[in-house]
């Protein structure tokens, strides 16, 4: 009996020891799955938004940062009275009382959100409420310095500081840097404890990033389209510039911008950017490429002298005819079948190029196929399969029956300004890692030579033509430099079924300056003009002329002039070479050729000097010197016609 007594004991004392054992090595030893545990049980953690990376321009000016802000959060089981903080914070937030209410009623929750970044003097008004239970995070906010300036192409973020649109969307994994994770005591029932009231983000922040965009220059281009769109009662307008060396992107633009610091009241429509993920029948700024396949395939040389036929050629059922029933040429050189705005010629040129020669070609300048842009939804554009009709080959060589983005025609005028090479237009210049000091350079990729030096050479010649004196793209010359480039007037496709809009048209102008040593790649559209005109070298080229002239102002670039030996002549100027006229005899020799001269700058005085003996009606609006004149420079004059000038 004792022994048994003994022995139960004896079980009892080792069952005692054992458990003092345990309890003395729980508290004693460390236990990495126990700590797991109890961290589970006993904290939670709350994600707060960090210091969102900047973006600047090439220069360093900061398109897009990130200020401090004030979140605003409630512990309900600390408030009072629901009903009365409700009631002081609704009018604040401007948030409906019911649904302040219904959050701080729910007495289950210890965390919850009421409002996030808050600006400060909207903080200070509600901490002078003096709310129980309510206190503050501090987070960051999105904030754009330049607004509406390149507010498209920037795009927008989330509540939550994600990239949602744009550029935010597209470097979002590099701007976003790392969430800052607060660990918070929760209590038995697993509900957070905010013993002090108050948790700061120390989040280190995310990289930076620097455009190769150059705020001034987009200002001018983003400022002359609005200019264009008002005055020409255009839907739209869009705008790009280009480094002809690299094609990194200067300005990228579009009309109808809006405010980037208050994206979410505007539509996705509002917000779209255009000037990427849009295409458009361009129109004659394609007749550059066409004669540019033909030259590379020695189909012909400039001077090659092609049959007009008084500007009318019958193919299979259609007719194709000149822009200008006017135009009744009947024979034109390549050069200036371009100079002219031919489409009989252009359509000639292609018929001995072939369909497959002059698709192949639109393939190497970067048609139907998107550029490299680092951009989310850039538009591909649209080049139709092969066999193409002798009509729809017609159509394509001046541009239409082809669809093509903003970006696809600058980069490949800029092949032709840099010496034949196509190269992928870009937009970031460099990323820097904040934490290790890092810097990302991106430079230019060439993509492929299209074509020869001197094939490019010729052609910027030819380019050069379209702005001399009778050339469709006169209104687009620079003071003091030379300008080469392209008028585009295409009619607009009906988007409710086949054939176009009747008097709805597309004005466009893409050419680079300056000709000996080309620097930009300027390509403006403007979309449905429908006051005073609509011609290409009636809206667009003066456009380009002066955002190309706003861009020579801010980089100081030094005048330069070349002879008009250089140039194209108009089928009625002599052959023989021309000794230096003064400025009145070379315009009043323009106008005897039928064509209108530049008047930009004349006084009323030299203006009826000039007009003198031309029996044409002079009608003036406005005053100072003249900006603008209809007929547009460039444009052919008939008699008993109506000049108007307009002065500014």
């Amino acid at each position: 009996m004792n022994a048994r007594i003994l022995l139960i004991t004896a079980g009892f004392v080792l069952a005692w020891l054992g458990l003092v054992s345990r309890a003395g090595y729980l508290q004693l030893v460390t236990d990495e799955r126990l700590d797991r545990l109890r961290d589970r049980q006993f904290q939670t953690v709350i994600s707060l938004q960090p210091r969102r990376g900047s973006v600047a321009d090439r220069k360093g000016r900061e398109l897009a940062m990130s200020m401090s802000a004030h979140s605003l959060y409630a512990d309900p089981s600390l408030v009072p009275a629901a009903k009365h903080a409700a009631k002081k914070l609704a009018p604040i937030l401007k948030v409906p009382r019911s649904a302040i209410e219904a959050k701080l009623k729910d007495k289950n929750r210890r965390f919850i959100w009421l409002a996030r970044q808050l600006s400060e003097e909207k903080a200070n008004e509600i901490r002078a409420l003096g709310l129980k239970g309510i206190s503050f995070v501090e987070e960051y906010s999105r904030f754009y310095p330049k607004e509406q300036l390149l507010a498209p192409l920037i795009g927008m973020v989330g509540s939550e500081g994600q990239g949602l649109e744009g550029l935010e969307l597209q470097l979002d994994s590099t701007l976003e840097g790392n969430k800052k994770k607060i660990s918070v005591r929760r209590d038995a029932r697993g509900r957070p404890l905010l013993a002090d009231g108050r948790v700061f983000a120390e989040a280190p922040g995310g990289g930076e990033v620097r455009l190769t965009i150059d705020s001034n220059i987009q200002h001018f281009v983003e400022q002359e389209l609005a200019n264009t769109a008002r005055d020409f009662d255009a839907d739209q307008a869009f705008g790009v510039v280009l480094d002809v060396n690299t094609s990194a992107v200067l300005a990228l633009a579009m009309t109808s911008g809006f405010d980037a610091n208050k994206a979410s009241k505007y539509s996705t429509e509002q917000r779209r950017p255009r000037m990427v993920t849009d295409t458009f029948e361009p129109g004659s700024v394609i007749k550059t490429f066409t004669i540019a396949a033909a030259i590379r395939d020695k189909k012909v040389a400039p001077n090659t002298r092609y049959n007009i036929e008084g500007g009318r050629i019958r193919v299979g059922e259609h007719f194709i005819r000149e822009s200008d029933e006017n135009h009744k040429w009947n024979s034109l050189t390549v050069s200036e079948i371009l100079a002219f705005s031919s489409n009989v010629g252009t359509a000639k040129i292609a018929f001995d190029l072939g369909d497959e020669a002059l698709r192949k070609a639109l393939e190497d300048f970067g048609f139907g196929q998107k550029t490299g842009l680092e951009f989310p939804g850039e538009a591909r554009g649209m080049l139709q399969p092969l066999p193409w009709r002798q009509h729809l080959l017609a159509n394509v060589s001046f541009g239409h029956g082809i669809s093509t983005s903003l970006l696809q025609v600058a980069n490949a005028y800029a092949a032709i300004a840099n010496g034949g090479v196509l190269k992928t237009p870009y937009m970031i210049s460099s990323l820097r890692n904040l934490e290790t000091g890092e810097i990302t350079e991106y430079r230019p990729k060439e993509v492929r030579r299209v074509l020869a030096p001197e094939d490019a050479a010729a052609m910027r010649m030819i380019l050069a033509g379209v702005t001399a004196a009778g050339g469709t793209g006169f209104s687009a010359k620079v003071d003091g430099f030379t300008v080469a480039g392209k008028t585009g007037t295409a009619q607009k496709p009906n988007p409710q079924g086949k054939g176009y809009l009747p008097g709805v048209y597309v004005s466009s102008f893409a050419g680079f300056f300056p000709v000996h040593d080309p620097k930009y790649v300027i390509y403006v559209v403007v979309d449905s003009p429908k006051k005073s005109a609509y011609y290409g070298s009636q809206v667009a080229a003066p456009l380009f002329s002066r955002i190309a002239g706003s861009i020579v102002r801010a980089e100081g670039l030094a005048p330069v002039m070349v002879a008009e030996k250089s140039f194209v002549r108009s089928p009625r100027e002599p052959s023989q070479e021309a000794a230096p006229q003064p400025v009145d005899q070379v315009l009043k020799s323009a106008l005897d050729q039928g064509v209108m001269p530049s008047l930009e700058g004349l006084t009323v005085r030299e203006v009826l000097r000039l007009m003198n003996g031309q029996n044409m009606e002079l009608k003036i609006k406005g005053e100072g010197r003249v900006n603008q004149s209809y007929p547009a420079a460039g444009e052919k004059i008939f008699r008993n016609r109506q000049l108007t000038v307009i002065l500014k």
